[in-house]
């Protein structure tokens, strides 16, 4: 048996070839015939992305309107640190729900990637999908995933039970504005919602929680964008930011019709 050989002290070691490693494999670029398919048109793309920022700085200053973490002392300009977090929080509100309007005018004059019916799983087809899409996210027979050029059944869910929550959010937070000035507008309009759910501490708890769904879907939100653009490159976030994406020529979707 010959004892295994080390280079000499100082001598330069062979390069190792990264290629050889599986784990550093580079993917292929994709070669084939492409065409470009326009799906989210510019007032979706707007207001994906001002809801977006709205979301977050609702969360950021909320948080700090339900529970101060530090109180400005010294300077009496200083004290007003409260009144600057409750301004930005109500202007990304009214921003919020105005991409909310627009949302909803658009679920009836977008195109059928954006209407009301792309929504929802209606049909037959896209319950029987529901199940292999959920498959497919969880790496069970993902060779059989269906393919969507807009947003897939899980999607459809999950996305409508967002607006659901934003909806419910816009609510009880109107209902909290309404008390600052009783017998205004906004307190005729929406203070129905204190005495609904037994009472104003469980509205703010609701918000509250419902906050906490927000910055729990929108890791995954991020996560499953990045996923499919990497993984399956399907331009996710490309065509959030486009409008559209390109698809193989030959490649067969369920909602291409």
């Amino acid at each position: 048996m010959t004892a295994p050989s080390h280079p000499a002290p100082g001598a330069r070691r062979p390069p190792i070839e990264v290629g050889s490693l599986d784990y550093a494999r580079k993917v292929p670029p994709p070669s084939g015939d492409y065409q470009w398919i326009y799906l989210w048109e510019k007032p979706l793309r707007f207001m994906h992305w001002i809801a977006a920022l709205c979301i977050v700085l609702l969360a950021l200053t909320g948080f700090y309107i339900g529970r101060p973490y530090f109180v400005p002392a010294g300077d009496p300009g200083d004290a007003y640190l409260m009144g600057w977090f409750r301004f930005v929080h109500f202007v990304a509100a009214a921003l919020f729900v105005m991409t909310g309007i627009v949302r909803v005018y658009w679920l009836f004059m977008g195109n059928r990637f954006e209407r009301l019916p792309a929504l929802f799983p209606v049909r037959k087809r896209d319950f029987r999908n529901l199940f292999r899409i959920v498959k497919f996210y969880l790496m069970i027979e993902p060779e059989k995933a269906p393919k969507y050029l807009g947003h897939n059944p899980l999607q459809q869910l999950s996305y409508t039970g967002m607006y659901l929550v934003a909806a419910l959010m816009v609510v009880t937070g109107f209902a909290m504005y309404g008390q600052s000035n009783p017998g205004g507008l906004i307190y005729t309009a929406f203070n129905w919602v204190n005495p609904a759910m037994g009472g104003a501490p469980i509205v703010r708890f609701v918000h509250h929680v419902l906050t906490w769904a927000f910055l729990i879907f929108i890791p995954i939100h991020v996560y499953l964008a990045l996923r499919a653009d990497a993984l399956e490159r399907t331009g996710t976030i490309s065509s959030i930011i486009s409008g559209g994406r390109f698809v193989e020529s030959t490649e067969e979707f369920v909602d291409a019709e």
